[in-house]
């Protein structure tokens, strides 16, 4: 185990931070849309995330394709494994997409109700399976000798890995209706401060429920915070996030109340980070088959060039993500031009 593998680890682990923190309200924006009988405030929805939601994608593609390249064993044996589910995924954001750029094209609300539709099942689907997916790197996957998937699709739909997806579920649902709070006003705002209640409540249980069902199943997790025991830091940030998110809305300060999700949603990523570590797809049934950053990364020199590339290309997306932001700052305010 190299630093440059370490390095690796951890600058994969940011870009899928920044997808999950970034397109999570996008997807949370989504499971909330049904639930507005009004056209002109789901087009409110819509135009909230408009500016921002192809640019937020991007922190995925750019994760996926740093996968690709410093750990290529790992990325064969997750997109081989888990393919259907992530072709479900890829499906889901791409009717997700259209459905946003077509909705408007027409009048009709028959026409508009049927992309109104296409736009929460694209949302909500990536919302679950990507935080199912997640519960089976925890769980683990029944690996091959030769480092291949050896399991099923329905194995990956386990009690374990389905709990952390509805996990996953919540904690976007929550990210979502704060964002809709901070960006609109009135009616709407309060509606979805409302949402924003309701569902912290499930993220809260499902987050317990799930910490304990880790503790009583998965206990090789643990093995990293008894050697560390500063480790727990991670989860202990995590809980209070998770309860400022809760304080912070029922105050009304939707700012705050965004920026603690965001926070709550880091620390979630932190404790499976820090619980994987070395791991990067353990096996389910013979640990020493499991993917390390050892045994699974790049060449030396792939990595070195790789970080190189990373080191300039970052802090320009991080640049044009701050710009784009606040640009587009404020309230939703629709116009002739608005989706």
């Amino acid at each position: 185990m190299t630093s440059l593998q370490i390095v690796w680890f951890f600058l994969v682990g940011i870009l899928l931070l920044g997808y999950a923190v970034l397109d999570g309200f996008d997807l949370g924006v989504g499971i909330w849309h049904l639930f507005n009988k009004k056209d002109e405030d789901r087009r409110k929805l819509l135009n909230a995330i408009g500016p921002v939601w192809d640019g937020n994608e991007v922190w995925l593609l750019t994760g996926g394709g740093a996968l690709f390249a410093a750990f290529p064993h790992v990325y064969a044996t997750v997109f081989s494994g888990l393919y259907l589910a992530l072709m479900l995924v890829l499906f889901a954001l791409i009717f997700r997409a259209v459905s946003l750029e077509f909705r408007g094209k027409e009048s009709s609300p028959r026409w508009r109700r049927s992309w109104d539709l296409a736009f929460s099942i694209g949302s909500m689907l990536p919302a679950l399976l990507l935080g199912v997916a997640m519960g089976n790197m925890l769980r683990g996957l029944p690996l091959s000798d030769d480092m291949n998937f050896a399991g099923t699709f329905l194995g990956l739909l386990n009690p374990y890995a389905l709990l952390i997806g509805l996990l996953g579920f919540a904690m976007f649902a929550v990210h979502g209706a704060n964002y809709i709070v901070l960006k609109t006003d009135g009616e709407l705002a309060e509606r979805a401060r409302g949402w924003a209640e309701k569902a912290w409540w499930a993220y809260a249980i499902l987050f317990v429920v799930a910490v304990l069902a880790t503790i009583a199943t998965q206990p090789r997790l643990l093995a990293n915070y008894r050697a560390m025991p500063y480790l727990w830091i991670i989860p202990i940030s995590a809980t209070i996030a998770i309860i400022m998110t809760r304080v912070a809305s029922s105050k009304a300060q939707a700012g705050a109340a965004f920026v603690w999700s965001a926070v709550s949603i880091a620390g979630l990523m932190g404790m499976c980070g820090s619980g994987l570590f070395p791991n990067l797809v353990p096996d389910l049934n013979d640990p020493a088959l499991s993917l390390t950053i050892a045994n699974a990364s790049s060449s030396p020199l792939t990595l070195k060039v790789m970080l190189i590339v990373a080191l300039i290309g970052m802090p320009i997306v991080l640049l044009y993500t701050i710009w784009v932001y606040r640009t587009f700052a404020g309230k939703v305010e629709l116009t002739p031009d608005s989706y």
